[in-house]
Formats: structure tokens, sequence, C-alpha cells
């Protein structure tokens, strides 16, 4: 009987284990491929804040990648809002009666600065999705050639 149940298990977790594997393959690939439509390329040269430059004229594929670009983003909408998000600009803008023509413009840049951010944020995040489901795949893929061993000599010892 444990034979069977260790057997079971096995069968379980060798059809999961590479399954997982399988789809954290496919939506890692995804992931690239719609980073890839989007033809981000960092900016070449020395124009790169510190810790980014190492991927100076990259193009994005990468859920890595996708973070490093989206801290370039937060970085140019911090330098041009002076720190303040989107929220503080807009709250000013319509406490001054939708009336600031450079509000309204900074309001702009800092919603259209952070949809992008947020977007390629969920790119990574995506792909760190990907790397769990892998590994966890793996796992499984590994136990259960260890309850298959199990099984095979519970079967043949008892």
């Amino acid at each position: 009987m444990i034979a069977i149940l260790l057997g079971l298990t096995a069968v379980v977790l060798l059809v999961a284990g590479p399954t997982m594997i399988v789809q954290g393959l496919v939506g890692r690939r995804s992931v690239t491929r719609e980073l890839t439509h989007q033809r981000i390329t960092f900016p070449a040269g020395d124009g790169l804040p510190a810790g980014l430059s190492r991927y100076a004229g990259t193009a994005v594929h990468t859920g890595t990648q996708a973070r490093a670009y989206a801290d370039l983003i937060g970085a140019h909408v911090t330098a041009a809002t002076g720190g303040r998000t989107y929220s503080e600009i807009a709250d000013e803008w319509l406490a001054g009666g939708r009336a600031d023509d450079r509000l309204a413009r900074l309001r702009e840049t800092a919603f259209m600065g952070q949809s992008l951010r947020g977007a390629l944020l969920g790119a990574y995040q995506a792909w760190q999705v990907t790397v769990l489901v892998l590994a966890v795949g793996g796992v499984f893929t590994a136990m259960g050639a260890a309850f298959l061993a199990l099984a095979v000599g519970s079967a043949g010892g008892g």
C-alpha cells in the first residue's frame, strides 16, 4: 500500500513539475516578446543614473531590464516634478482653478511617467513569477523522482 501511495505521489509530482517548468518558460518567452515589441532601449552614453550605466544602449528584453528602465523613468519623473507625485501636482493644479498650463503639462508628465513605470514594473513582476514557477517546477520534479525511487524500493523490498 505504501508503494502505491508513493508511486501515485511520484506520478503527480512528475506531471506537475515539468508542466510548471514548461509554463514558466512560456511565461518568460511571453514577457520577452512583449518587451521586445515595445522597442525600448536605454540611452547610449554616460547620461544614465548611477547603477544603470551597464545598460547603456541595451534593448529591454527581460524583466530585470524592465525594472532597471522603470528606475530610469522614476528618476526622470522625480527630476521633472521636483520629487512631487502625480497626486500632489494634480491637487495643486485643481486648487489653482486648472488655469496653470505649466502645472497641467507637469501633471501629464507625472501621469505618463508613472503609468509607463507601472507597466514596466508589472513586466518585472511577471518575470519574477516565472522564476518562482520554474524553481517550484524543478523542486516538484526532483521530489517526484525521489518518491518514485522510494516507491520502487518499497515495492521491491516488501
